[in-house]
């Protein structure tokens, strides 16, 4: 439930897929933004995206210091989730993110126009990532890990 996020962009930062990917499990989701990258649509994007999270994976989201994320207060008003902020020009400091940046990058190149994806591609992607076993993981997929600790939090809720 602890998110790092940030944007790829392509060819002259004119275009941009965002991306969320949870500290833990290492599950990815990405942002639609075929036309604009703006705050106005990444606060959209975004919003739909943590709507689509179970309950219990909203906690925090630590992003870069992006103007995209101008909005973050009405992301925070609307889904609950806090929004972070890294230090400038600090990519460590969202490690599992940047290394997800770069899996991302065999399907979308940098310098390439990145419209061309449409919301089917990008959950392609996703799922190829959620389904890619993980060192880190033990070797589990992004997806097998999560749903073993969703289970185990629900476990702990039914017997506590």
């Amino acid at each position: 439930g602890h998110w790092e996020g940030d944007l790829i962009t392509g060819k002259l930062n004119q275009t941009a897929v965002g991306t969320l990917v949870d500290r833990c499990s290492r599950y990815t989701m990405l942002l639609h933004l075929p036309e604009d990258h703006g705050a106005d649509a990444v606060r959209d994007a975004m919003t739909e995206a943590v709507e689509r999270m179970p309950a219990q994976l909203r906690k925090t989201l630590t992003w870069d210091q992006g103007i995209e994320m101008a909005k973050h207060l009405q992301i925070t008003d609307t889904t609950g989730v806090k929004v972070y902020f890294c230090n400038p020009h600090s990519p460590w400091e969202r490690p599992t993110n940047e290394n997800n940046n770069g899996l991302l990058r065999q399907y979308m190149p940098k310098g390439s126009d990145l419209s061309v994806h449409g919301r089917d591609d990008l959950d392609t992607y996703e799922d190829r990532l959620n389904n890619r076993p993980r060192k880190t993981l033990g070797w589990l997929t992004p997806i097998e890990y999560l749903t073993q600790v969703l289970e185990e939090d629900i476990t702990v809720a039914l017997t506590g």
